[in-house]
């Protein structure tokens, strides 16, 4: 139990990330599991609660797209259903806002450079963030009118 709540101090976890953790430290499979299942009657270990947490924390520190952001937590080992649940949360004018926001303040660093290398950068930046080729060049086209 305590390796586990020093475990959670930093951040939330998820119950695999937590688990693995357990079982890196020479905790037997069925006593994490105790564990584990103790803490989620306690309310300190919860995986919708922390997909939710993760993906807030993601899209405003980052600026990262829904398909990033479910990535992330899979990789965390956090079921499809609840990354479906959080994933549906963040609606399609949300997602496009923080993606023009990003690319407007790369835009107002680099506007003075060729509109070839700005798209490029632009995009690269986009794409790195997993926003798709579309959602670019719908940015690009109010970014070059507004500007």
């Amino acid at each position: 139990m305590s390796i586990a709540l020093y475990a959670l101090a930093p951040r939330a976890k998820s119950r695999d990330e937590l688990f693995k953790q357990l079982l890196k430290r020479g905790v037997d499979a069925d006593n994490a599991n105790a564990v584990l299942d103790s803490l989620e009657l306690q309310g300190l270990l919860n995986d919708l609660e922390f997909a939710k947490l993760w993906s807030e924390s993601r899209q405003r520190a980052k600026k990262l797209s829904k398909r990033v952001i479910a990535g992330e937590l899979r990789s965390k080992g956090v079921s499809q259903d609840i990354i479906n649940e959080v994933i549906e949360e963040i609606d399609d004018e949300t997602e496009y806002n923080q993606a023009f926001l990003l690319a407007e303040r790369k835009y107002k660093s680099i506007a003075h450079l060729d509109p070839e290398v700005t798209y490029r950068r632009i995009s690269g930046l986009l794409a790195r963030k997993g926003y798709g080729h579309g959602i670019c060049a719908r940015i690009m086209r109010e970014l070059t009118q507004v500007n």
